[in-house]
């Protein structure tokens, strides 16, 4: 699947309330979305038939919209049930879903008030968003050269599109030294998350995590948040400075594409691949796994 360009798969794109081939999936060059980054988009995965908390996860996309200043013209049910039919159509039992919604190419200007707010959603096969061999033994994170800025110069709450530019940069030079991700501190110089992912730190048997007072409150970090109170881990969500990272035991991140994923260094800094870690990550499988499907296993 990798060697195929992704707008080169199979099956079919639900776009604007219909389901369309893959292939015709497609929007005009002059969209304002691709030019002026008007665009949200959440993601989501699908365990054994069923996408894991898909309300939140399209409750956060409708929030997203409004904070850029759109409507998404289709309910959070409309979406929901969009979603999990799409799902069955595509075949998949575990896949990766993507709903979107951009303004579309009616103006062409920083001005758009006008232009129609179109919605789509894609589903594909992902199996891992990390290397299985390297999640295994930690991954490397590089530090990134750009910061999370201050939520007074960008809509920070929002899983909007433009976010993501420093994010696709600090990635690929990330990869181009060798590591599999970098660590973003923000605009104030305090630790914030990985490139797609919030992360976490273990010192003594407690969780310490960066507030997410600019960058997003992932529903996966949530989710691990609250599988750690039921074992009774205290968790601590405070400002994380870099120098602090020396004393940490182990560290790893969470989110909807790399799940529980252990990082073993972070620039300088060397963690283990701990108990902690090891059993957030087991009970993270065991929770997004549908219980009809632990069952039968």
């Amino acid at each position: 699947m990798a060697s195929v360009p992704f707008d080169q798969l199979d099956g079919f794109i639900w776009m604007n309330g219909e389901f369309v081939k893959w292939a015709d999936a497609k929007i005009h060059v002059l969209t304002h979305g691709l030019h002026y980054a008007s665009a949200v988009f959440e993601g989501e995965r699908a365990y054994g038939g069923e996408i894991f908390k898909l309300t939140e996860h399209t409750e956060r996309l409708h929030e997203s919209a409004r904070i850029l200043g759109f409507t998404i013209p289709y309910s959070v049910a409309e979406i929901e049930d969009a979603c999990r039919t799409l799902l069955k159509k595509q075949g998949f039992a575990d896949a990766y879903v993507r709903p979107i919604a951009w303004r579309g190419s009616e103006m062409m200007g920083v001005s758009a008030q006008h232009n129609r707010i179109n919605c789509a959603i894609a589903i594909w096969q992902w199996p891992s968003y990390f290397d299985p061999e390297q999640k295994r033994k930690g991954i490397r994170l590089d530090i990134a050269e750009y910061r999370r800025p201050d939520p007074r110069t960008a809509p920070s709450r929002s899983k909007a599109a433009g976010l993501y530019m420093i994010c696709t940069l600090s990635k690929h030079a990330a990869e181009a030294k060798g590591y599999a991700d970098a660590l973003m501190l923000d605009w104030r110089g305090q630790v914030a998350e990985a490139t797609g992912a919030n992360i976490f730190f273990v010192k003594d048997g407690v969780l310490h995590t960066p507030t997410p007072d600019c960058f997003l409150d992932g529903i996966t970090r949530r989710t691990v948040i609250d599988l750690a109170r039921r074992r009774g881990y205290e968790i601590v969500e405070r400002a994380i400075m870099p120098e602090e990272l020396a004393g940490f035991d182990e560290c790893f991140l969470t989110g909807t594409a790399a799940e529980v994923t252990p990082v073993s260094e972070v620039g300088p800094y060397r963690f283990d691949v701990g108990e902690t870690s090891l059993t957030l990550m087991n009970d993270y499988v065991a929770e997004v796994r549908p219980r009809h499907a632990v069952a039968a296993e």
